[in-house]
């Protein structure tokens, strides 16, 4: 498969600081990728390197096979970016929005008729006449989305899209993002990895500038994820939580709700067979015993330190 985007030990510095320290980076066309990091990693500055908007200090970026520094107006008429806080004329409607940036673009009347009727239903704004001034901060989010859409991109680029949206804003955007996997590349910038696990088929992790993984997320978390085992007894649970904390195949032991006792394992099969014996000597009434892997917060807390600077 194609890369919509690659980067070659990208580098960006401002004056002592390095913002992004030798990345490098491969984004498949057609997934939805997303680049997760704590605020301060260095997102933006990668999102400045990929439209062009900045200069790397050194290494390279190819945007759908072709070089930023040196790509023309026709590659970058098949990219589509949205900032972090989207600027748009209040006075205008979506669909005089939609028709303004479609016309920047050169797109002929009747191709823009029906892809501003495509995009407003997507933005779920379809009819909706007030001023882009009235609008609510997740209603702009997502006409940002659909704006960024109006030329039809091969790539979609995305900065902190949910980061300021109520719980209703962010499933609607999300929603609307999930729509596009496989249509359009989409490279999803953001410190909010419950948005990421939803959407995302691949991930990077980005800390302190350099990229500390990147793998399809199940991948990451088969990689770096531990395993949990969650305990519940009749009686007792306080000395069996302390006796389980001393098994060599317990990393750590803590409190859950309802009495529960969460045991993160470095063996869980040996979890699985030793608890129930510890159990039945301390002859307790075994409730709940329950092993899953853990989650992609627990993957980045683990590569990143769990610093959200």
């Amino acid at each position: 498969m194609n890369a919509a985007i690659q980067t070659t030990a990208l580098t960006k510095t401002y004056g002592d600081k390095r913002a992004l320290d030798a990345v490098d980076l491969v984004v498949e066309e057609g997934s939805v990728f997303g680049f997760l990091g704590p605020n301060g990693a260095g997102k933006t500055t990668m999102l400045r390197l990929l439209t062009g908007l900045a200069c790397p200090t050194s290494g390279s970026v190819q945007i759908l096979g072709h070089d930023v520094a040196s790509a023309g107006n026709a590659v970058r008429a098949e990219v589509g970016f949205l900032p972090d806080v989207p600027g748009f004329y209040d006075w205008m409607t979506a669909e005089e929005l939609l028709r303004f940036a479609g016309g920047l673009f050169g797109i002929e009347r009747r191709v823009l008729d029906g892809r501003v009727e495509m995009l407003l239903g997507l933005a779920g704004l379809s009819g909706v006449t007030k001023k882009v001034g009235g609008y609510s901060r997740g209603m702009k989010q997502r006409l940002g989305v659909a704006q960024a859409l109006v030329n039809a991109p091969k790539l979609l680029l995305l900065d902190e899209p949910t980061s300021a949206l109520d719980p209703m804003g962010r499933k609607d955007l999300l929603d609307m993002l999930t729509s596009l996997r496989g249509r359009t590349t989409v490279f999803f910038s953001t410190h909010i990895l419950d948005d990421v696990e939803r959407v995302c088929d691949t991930v990077a992790i980005l800390d302190r500038g350099r990229v500390v993984a990147q793998a399809p997320i199940d991948e990451l978390k088969a990689r770096y994820g531990v395993q949990k085992v969650v305990v519940e007894v009749t009686g007792g649970a306080d000395e069996l939580a302390a006796e389980i904390g001393r098994q060599t195949w317990a990393t750590a032991v803590a409190r859950g709700a309802n009495g529960a006792i969460e045991v993160t394992v470095a063996d869980v099969g040996a979890a699985q067979r030793g608890i129930p014996a510890i159990v039945a000597a301390r002859q307790l009434g075994l409730s709940r015993l329950e092993a899953g892997e853990m989650g992609l917060e627990e993957v980045f807390v683990e590569l990143v330190g769990g610093e959200q600077r």
